[in-house]
């Protein structure tokens, strides 16, 4: 077995201030609650819930996008999951005594963010798919995203290369799949 890539072992005094700066919204309660659920909805139960409810509500163009959709998703996770095997760049609660875990993260590394990734690659394929729903999905990922450092889980450029490929993934799934391309 070859021994994981070491890339992450420090991190730039601009993005450790920056995210500590995002980290210190979470010490109150009114504000770290809610970015609670919002992490928890975007550990996969909003999602299964939006494929779900496609077909439901779109018929066969909705059975259509979930699929192509649940595809995209599964090659997200072997993507994200695949690097932070490599990468192994620590959690910030891990690394810094200043950043506290204001929520139990699935695994043990964060580079790169899996939620923004499946929150990004989810809006951008239900806003090609439903452009209806573009502002829901756009504001949510964004929420998603910033729930992340909030929180203490993740680094800015950990969300920031998990919202590029969660992006560049949507991208090429559409150009495979592009809406309507199925019936």
């Amino acid at each position: 077995m070859s021994q994981p890539i070491r890339t992450f072992a420090t991190i730039g005094l601009f993005e450790y201030r920056l995210c500590v700066f995002i980290h210190r919204a979470g010490r109150w309660p009114m504000v770290r609650y809610p970015f609670q659920a919002i992490s928890r909805l975007g550990n996969g139960p909003i999602w299964y819930a939006f494929l779900l409810g496609l077909p439901i509500l779109a018929g066969r163009t909705g059975l259509e996008a979930a699929l192509v959709m649940a595809l995209g998703a599964v090659a997200g996770l072997g993507i994200y999951k695949g690097l932070k095997v490599a990468l192994v760049r620590e959690r910030p609660y891990i690394s810094h005594a200043d950043i506290n875990c204001l929520t139990a993260p699935l695994d043990r590394y964060s580079f790169p963010s899996g939620h923004t990734l499946h929150a990004v690659f989810f809006a951008v394929m239900g806003s090609a798919w439903f452009p209806i729903l573009a502002p829901a999905l756009f504001v949510f990922a964004g929420l998603i995203a910033l729930s992340r450092p909030l929180l203490g889980l993740h680094y800015p450029t950990d969300v920031l290369v998990g919202a590029l490929i969660g992006w560049s993934l949507a991208e090429v799934m559409l150009l495979l799949f592009p809406p309507g391309a199925l019936g």
